[in-house]
């Protein structure tokens, strides 16, 4: 009996069976390609008022840019001499002028008694007034005060609170015009009267506290006094 073939035929069977537990065994992959979803538009709609161009910054000096407290939009007209003063108001800035100029302080007291009741020279206790103006000049005479009296007079002035029970005129019109929007000309003619160090100071306080010269529609010198 021959094994030749039957033991081929076994062989044969051995590598069949083997061949198809390899072929079972082998894992198959496929690289899946994944495409990224795309973002979604930004719909958000950006209101037209946020696009507008930023206000322009304020002007220095003004009430909007917080300078001095609350600021007047409109400044007061300047007015200068005594062409459109009231006649008594005239007057009264004429006598004073006169007393001043001619530094004679008699003079200049019967100005301040020709009121009802007297002036205001100071927002303290004055005693007599003519020797309180002398007091208060550096030359203890009375002199520089009323030097200042004089250069007050000769600026220009504003008409105040017009129609109202404070109406005034007044003297210099920078003392009721803030400092910061007067114009170079203007601080020309104020430092006739005050010096740098003194404008230094008022600035630093938002306010004229220099001399100044009010009167009333009437006549009436209602004050010639520095301070606030």
């Amino acid at each position: 009996m021959h094994a030749g073939p039957a033991l081929a035929a076994l062989l044969l069977t051995v590598a069949l069976s083997t061949s198809a537990s390899a072929e079972a065994a082998t894992v198959q992959t496929e690289r899946i390609q994944v495409t990224p979803k795309e973002a979604p538009a930004d719909t958000t709609q950006i209101p037209s008022d946020a696009l507008e161009t930023p206000a322009a910054a304020p002007e220095p000096g003004t009430a909007a840019s917080g300078a001095y407290g609350t600021q007047p939009l409109n400044l007061p007209e300047v007015k200068y001499g005594d062409a459109d003063l009231p006649k008594a108001v005239a007057r009264t800035r004429a006598q004073l002028l006169e007393a001043a100029h001619a530094g004679d302080l008699d003079r200049f007291r019967m100005v301040l008694e020709g009121n009802e009741m007297m002036p205001t020279l100071s927002f303290g206790e004055t005693g007599d007034p003519i020797e309180f103006i002398k007091a208060s000049s550096g030359d203890g005479e009375g002199l520089e005060v009323m030097a200042i009296l004089t250069e007050l007079l000769e600026t220009g002035y504003v008409h105040a609170d017009q129609g109202t029970a404070q109406e005034m005129y007044i003297w210099p019109y920078f003392s009721r015009i803030p400092l910061a929007r007067l114009t170079r000309e203007q601080k020309v003619e104020m430092y006739r009267v005050v010096t740098s160090g003194d404008l230094a100071d008022m600035e630093a306080t938002g306010a004229w506290t220099f001399y100044r010269v009010g009167i009333g529609p009437d006549g009436t010198l209602h004050y010639f006094v520095a301070g606030d």
